[in-house]
């Protein structure tokens, strides 16, 4: 006995267009993600930028500060007389100048007023300015 089977063209065109149906959809989810990757990335590197910015801000004041503590004990030096000074040391949030005994401290009182800590020994003057007191001043000068 002798078994035809017919084959149904419909069958085969309808694997035919889900196969496509199936590639069409890979394609689309391939492009689709592809777009969400891009947005992310550019998320992240708006994100990046944005960092770097408040860094480079903030490496900015910082220079600032250094500066005007730089400039502001330069003057000090000045004000009392380079010849006279021992040591000038940054403990904490105080600049520490030490001067000989036989120094004129009238220049430096002047300008800091009750904010220059003076102490005297027989061996040393020890001055001491509050740092921010000198960024204060510097920002209110600006």
């Amino acid at each position: 006995m002798i078994v035809a089977v017919k084959r149904n063209k419909k069958r085969i065109l309808l694997k035919v267009v889900s196969l496509l149906l199936l590639v069409a959809m890979l394609v689309a989810y391939y492009f689709h993600m592809n777009k969400s990757f891009e947005e992310q990335q550019q998320k992240e590197l708006e994100s990046k930028q944005a960092l770097k910015l408040q860094e480079d801000k903030k490496e900015k004041e910082k220079k600032d500060m250094e500066t005007a503590i730089l400039t502001e004990v330069e003057k000090a030096i000045d004000l009392v007389g380079q010849e006279h000074i021992r040591h000038v040391k940054i403990i904490e949030d105080k600049v520490i100048i030490i001067c000989e005994p036989a120094t004129n401290l009238d220049a430096l009182l002047v300008r800091y007023g009750a904010m220059a800590l003076v102490k005297r020994t027989l061996n040393e003057i020890v001055i001491a300015v509050d740092i921010n007191f000198i960024l204060k001043s510097r920002l209110n000068a600006k």
